[in-house]
């Protein structure tokens, strides 16, 4: 939607500035009284002392209104909101991977690998396990088959298991002499944040039809995953449509999300009838990073403390970056970010400024911050 919150004036429904509730009580009794109320005078104390309670009930009217409108609301208030778009907010979902389970020898027969038969990490002491999401099958002859499996765990804690790490079989079965991820492990994701779910609830009008404009497209792939962060939509012909999902944190997505948001979007009631839509992953841009800063001799007692800084704006300028698709590389950005970090002045070698599509993500490969030293003003 083309309307946004940043356009809209901040709004209170009742007076909550203090002073003006405590001059409006004290006057109000004075006129009412017609006597002057001194600093001092025991009905002015008592008057104040109402007045903090009569602020407390103004700003938690004003508070409880506000919840009513979608730019304010949060939590429950939200979740309610909510219900009149027919929208729900995206629970928190767990990682998947693909397992690869290895016989070690062929059968005769087929090898049933049930679904639910848990796999964790060598390391994991059993806190982090991966069920098989459905019945594996592995045909008489064959030594292999692969299976999706999902984290016991709803959330982040089961993303970032490299391929090979998940390979401790935890409910033993005949014959299986290995087991493995073959995927890293990804998607999983907290509950939806209020602001992600806010943005949501906005674009639903773009769900009443079918999935043939850019909105609607964006917003069914939302849908997807929690772990979403950006849509983009291009169609490079007629009928043919190309949606391309980009994670939080700028991660790109593994064949796992692809295929769930693929899933999501070629459903019947979703997919016009005569689209040809195609789920990808954003092609990367690569950067290098590579800066020298000085700090203000005057505050060189703050040097550790502007360098730390430095680097940690580096660090959001990394994940603001990579965190939007067709965001160009930016080292003006970068420029402002270190300045504001304390430095006195910067010297940027890379990256330099690079447009970036629409269907590509920045993605910085390199970081190299070097402390200048000390320098005057």
């Amino acid at each position: 939607m083309s309307s946004s919150f940043d356009t809209l004036k901040d709004i209170d429904f009742v007076d909550v500035d203090p002073t003006e509730i405590q001059n409006s009580i004290i006057t109000t009794f004075e006129a009412i009284d017609g006597t002057r109320l001194y600093p001092a005078d025991p009905r002015r104390l008592f008057l104040l002392a109402l007045a903090q309670i009569i602020i407390q009930q103004q700003a938690l009217l004003n508070h409880n209104k506000k919840n009513d409108l979608l730019k304010y609301a949060s939590g429950p208030m939200l979740d309610h909101i909510a219900v009149l778009y027919d929208v729900t907010r995206l629970p928190a979902e767990p990682a998947i991977t693909t397992l690869q389970f290895n016989l070690s020898i062929p059968l005769t027969s087929a090898t049933i690998i049930p679904a639910g038969t848990r796999v964790g990490p060598a390391s994991g002491a059993g806190t982090i396990l991966f069920m098989t999401d459905k019945v594996l099958e592995i045909p008489a002859g064959g030594v292999s088959g692969t299976v999706m499996a999902s984290c016991t765990v709803p959330g982040i804690v089961g993303n970032g298991f490299l391929a090979g790490q998940l390979n401790t079989l935890v409910d033993p079965i005949p014959f299986i002499q290995s087991v493995a991820n073959i995927t890293e492990s990804t998607g999983g994701a907290e509950e939806e944040t209020d602001d992600a779910f806010r943005s949501r609830i906005r674009s639903a009008p773009e769900s009443f039809s079918v999935a043939g404009p850019e909105g609607a497209y964006r917003y069914w792939a939302m849908t997807a995953s929690s772990s979403i962060i950006d849509v983009a939509v291009k169609s490079p012909a007629p009928c043919e449509v190309v949606v391309v999902p980009l994670l939080r944190g700028g991660e790109l997505p593994t064949e796992d999300i692809l295929n769930d948001v693929s899933a999501v979007l070629n459903d019947r009631s979703v997919r016009p009838l005569t689209d040809q839509v195609t789920v990808q992953a954003p092609e990367k841009v690569n950067y290098n990073i590579d800066i020298k800063f000085y700090v203000d001799r005057a505050r060189a007692t703050e040097a550790t403390s502007v360098e730390a800084a430095v680097k940690a704006a580096v660090d959001t300028y990394r994940l603001w970056q990579k965190s939007k698709l067709g965001r160009d590389i930016n080292p003006s950005e970068l420029i402002w970010r270190v300045m504001s970090a304390g430095a006195l002045r910067v010297e940027v070698t890379a990256p330099v400024f690079t447009e970036v599509s629409e269907l590509q993500v920045a993605q910085d490969a390199t970081v190299n911050v070097v402390n200048g030293g000390l320098a005057d003003d």
